[in-house]
């Protein structure tokens, strides 16, 4: 069976209130969050796909993005398919090889209008960021992309002063908790337990 090849971005921007270096998350509810990202259509070459993928899913256009130009990783893993409903994972014995080809990009905007496959967004320093993130290859890649930022920082950027979450403040008071900003179609995400 031929792996599943999607393209995607580690998007970043920086915050100068707070000289720090600030990434994006889109959030899919239940704890999880990631870069955004989507599977190649056929004959799609993976500049394209990411491209395409980021406007899809945050509104931000090829315009407001500039690609860092001596970075991309490639995240490889297996993936199990779940059967529909909340059933456990299919077993199957060698599961399916899934590639993610990931560009690090700068934007200036800080606005993003998630899709309807998100729920929500944030901004976060390397350190949130890292702590946000379910896996250790994301923790992984984080870490590369920050080192390769930070070779261009002044010493100590891309760390706030204190454990703050700096998010879209639009959603109601009582989805504050929840950690995530709403979708501009005003769906609420999930609060986290």
């Amino acid at each position: 069976m031929s792996p599943i090849i999607s393209a995607g971005a580690i998007i970043f921007r920086r915050d100068p209130k707070e000289n720090a270096v600030k990434f994006l998350l889109l959030y899919h509810g239940r704890g999880y969050w990631n870069f955004p990202k989507g599977r190649l259509e056929s004959g799609e070459r993976a500049m394209a796909a990411f491209l395409r993928e980021v406007e899809e899913e945050t509104g931000l256009k090829q315009s407001d993005l500039h690609i860092k130009p001596g970075f991309r990783v490639t995240d490889r893993f297996v993936f199990f398919e779940r059967q529909s409903g909340h059933k456990p994972p299919v077993e199957r014995p060698h599961g399916r090889m899934k590639i993610v080809i990931l560009y690090l990009v700068e934007t200036k905007r800080a606005e993003v209008t998630v899709s309807h496959e998100h729920q929500g967004y944030g901004w976060f320093t390397y350190a949130e960021a890292v702590r946000h993130t379910k896996y250790q290859n994301t923790k992984n890649i984080l870490k590369q992309a920050y080192d390769f930022i930070s070779g261009n920082l002044p010493r100590n950027a891309g760390h706030s002063p204190g454990p703050r979450r700096h998010l879209r403040r639009h959603r109601p008071r009582h989805w504050a908790h929840a950690g995530v900003a709403s979708r501009r179609d005003g769906a609420r995400p999930e609060p986290r337990s």
